[in-house]
């Protein structure tokens, strides 16, 4: 069995079809369709059911999956092991963030990556929190860097940087003129929130279940620009970073209330570390202390 042909099975079943497996593999789908045909021919089973245009897992390729996500991933861990014996930083860093930590605040940190270790490679894959943490658990990344929400072994989450977080309306809101309101007042009025199942959701939710209260939900997106536009235009208020304010958007001061994220970075404690994810993570670490010094 090649290792070639696993991952052409791996990328068809995460990427949801066979030309954008190649795209994933930068190969030309007849050369994935190869792979597999081989792959099925090896096990004696087919693998996968084309219906129209779109593929299904078998029985037999559902019982695969968990196998070959092991054996690639105890391969991948043997070459970083053997990789890393070499103190050179190159090979490729597997990494995932969200489009607002990507934006706001990662692009000095990449551009020093870039310039120190021009023969690394950087595969940015752009998740939300949760499900790159979950990519990180099962071993498909090395590194998330994220909102943080609670760890528990064998993930270790390293904090970064701190995140206000402000509440927020257009100009032209009912509360706006105030420039101040309190939680019972914002739960009257309509609010536009990340989705219930991310970190930031529930910093938000438990504050006001800490009140008996409960935001009124109008609608939920997990990309802040959007909410941030959804906010400016009336739609309803929201909560955002800090470091996205502007004058689209009135910050009301919610006496007695200050919320708060912390954004930083997830590996796996069983998982052996490529020498470029080392350091891309001395360069997070290193943000971390310049923001500790900053604050004293």
């Amino acid at each position: 069995m090649e290792l070639a042909s696993l991952e052409a099975f791996l990328a068809v079943v995460e990427s949801g079809g066979f030309s954008a497996a190649g795209e994933r593999l930068h190969l030309t789908q007849p050369a994935v369709s190869k792979r597999i045909a081989a792959l099925e021919q090896h096990l004696q089973r087919r693998l996968f059911d084309r219906i129209g245009r779109e593929v299904a897992l078998t029985e037999a390729g559902r019982a695969l999956l968990p196998r070959a996500r092991r054996i690639l991933g105890e391969m991948e861990d043997t070459r970083r092991a053997l990789g890393n014996l070499d103190a050179a930083v190159d090979g490729r860093l597997n990494l995932a963030t969200s489009h607002h930590i990507g934006l706001h605040r990662l692009p000095p940190l990449l551009r020093s990556f870039i310039h120190d270790h021009p023969q690394a490679a950087i595969d940015i894959r752009f998740l939300d929190s949760e499900h790159a943490w979950a990519e990180v658990l099962h071993g498909r990344l090395e590194l998330a860097i994220t909102t943080l929400g609670p760890a528990a072994a064998p993930l270790r989450a390293i904090p970064v940087w701190d995140d206000p977080l402000e509440f927020v309306v257009a100009p032209d809101h009912p509360l706006a003129a105030r420039g101040r309101a309190t939680l019972r007042e914002l739960a009257g009025h309509p609010a536009v929130l990340p989705d219930a199942r991310t970190f930031t959701h529930r910093i938000v939710a438990e504050r006001f279940a800490a009140d008996g209260l409960a935001a009124r939900l109008h609608m939920t997106t997990n990309a802040m620009e959007t909410l941030k536009m959804l906010a400016g235009v009336g739609l309803a208020w929201s909560v955002l970073p800090h470091t996205m304010l502007d004058a689209s958007t009135v910050v009301l001061r919610v006496p007695g209330v200050r919320l708060r994220r912390r954004l930083g970075y997830v590996t796996h404690s069983g998982r052996t570390l490529s020498n470029a994810a080392r350091a891309f993570m001395a360069l997070l670490d290193a943000a971390a202390r310049g923001r500790k010094a900053g604050a004293t």
